[in-house]
């Protein structure tokens, strides 16, 4: 249980991306988060990671904020969005340049696939042909981070110890495509300490990425966040949840003045919580409140499951 001695000073977030209507996933997403920041009295605010251009839909951050509305949720101060926060990120790869802890790498994905060793959890490791300069042959691709041999280990809220040798495990990694947005791993760590937010809640599918975010925040002097990464939402034979056919959003024709409340219990009800029958056809305003209330961080599944 979140300990009231943190009480006034927690700092959560949500961060969906644009690209889609609000689904069943982020409703989940959206649910734990505020729930483990309200529970300790703090702050939730909200994000939208709309760096990928050309993957955002236009109205969907708009409609994903009546919907979040509609559901009850209520943030803390103004939205931010990554689209306008270009010159943050040039600015933080930049410095990462001028400490000698970033470069200029020229190698395809095509080039990397054919030097590297066996992918790591799916993922190839860069083998570092470019660390000690760009080969005259090459032209500049990507701007990659420097990492050593050490491990990156922490604590996550659900899941527990969890630990990454980041040079077995991907190697020196992307912070800028030339011909793209900056990367993930380097926007949100340049936000999350923006907005001092000191407590990330998130899906299961971004646990792998953490270590990186924690060696960018140490190498930029940042405070880390308390993690807690949420179980996944499959389908109902255990696959991959698909987007497009679990939207819970305005966008997608749901009548949340009617489905609101039931919405939000099934949410409880995948993160562990036991939602009395009767708040079934509350508001979502007081679902949410008795999520507050009644929290048990340690009923929080580990595993994945369908969303019922």
């Amino acid at each position: 249980m979140i300990s009231h001695s943190e009480t006034k000073s927690i700092v959560g977030r949500f961060a969906p991306s644009p690209t889609g209507p609000l689904h069943v996933g982020s409703l989940v997403a959206a649910l734990g988060s505020y729930l483990i920041a309200k529970r300790a009295g703090g702050l939730w605010l909200l994000r939208m990671e709309d760096l990928d251009l050309p993957r955002v839909v236009p109205g969907i951050a708009d409609d994903m904020m009546a919907t979040l509305e509609k559901l009850g949720f209520k943030w803390d101060g103004e939205v931010l969005y990554q689209s306008r926060r270009t010159e943050q990120y040039r600015a933080a790869a930049r410095e990462l340049q001028q400490k000698g802890l970033a470069y200029a790498c020229g190698c395809t994905r095509k080039e990397i696939a054919e030097i590297a060793s066996a992918p790591h959890e799916g993922e190839l490791v860069y083998p570092g042909v470019c660390r000690e300069g760009l080969p005259p042959e090459k032209v500049e691709r990507a701007l990659r981070v420097k990492v050593y041999d050490e491990v990156i280990s922490f604590e996550d809220g659900i899941v527990g110890r969890y630990s990454q040798h980041l040079s077995a495990s991907c190697g020196d990694f992307v912070i800028h495509r030339a011909d793209g947005p900056y990367a993930y791993h380097l926007a949100v760590v340049v936000d999350d300490a923006a907005s001092g937010v000191n407590q990330v809640v998130r899906g299961c599918d971004l646990l792998a990425s953490t270590p990186r975010q924690i060696y960018l925040q140490r190498i930029f002097g940042f405070p880390t966040p308390d993690y807690y990464h949420l179980p996944l939402v499959t389908g109902p034979d255990g696959s991959k949840l698909s987007k497009r056919d679990n939207a819970v959003s305005l966008a997608a024709g749901r009548d949340l003045d009617r489905d609101g409340g039931s919405l939000l219990c099934a949410a409880l009800r995948f993160l562990g919580q036991a939602p009395p029958p009767e708040l079934q056809d509350a508001p979502p305003a007081e679902v949410l409140a008795w999520g507050v209330a009644h929290l048990n961080l340690g009923a929080v599944p580990r595993t994945p499951a369908p969303f019922l």
